[in-house]
């Protein structure tokens, strides 16, 4: 699944489409590599628990 229209999409439509494609790849994840993951996005603050 590529991203193919970055410039035809409004703001919205893009992030609608960025999170779909995140989530499908995200959902293909091992434990193991969502746990590095996590790890990376708490360390950037992109995660705050």
């Amino acid at each position: 699944m590529a991203y193919m229209g970055r410039f035809t999409q409004s703001e919205e439509g893009r992030r609608d489409e960025l999170i779909r494609i995140i989530e499908h790849s995200v959902e293909k994840l091992t434990l193991a590599e969502l746990e590095a993951l996590y790890y990376d996005m708490t360390t950037k603050n992109f995660i705050n628990d």
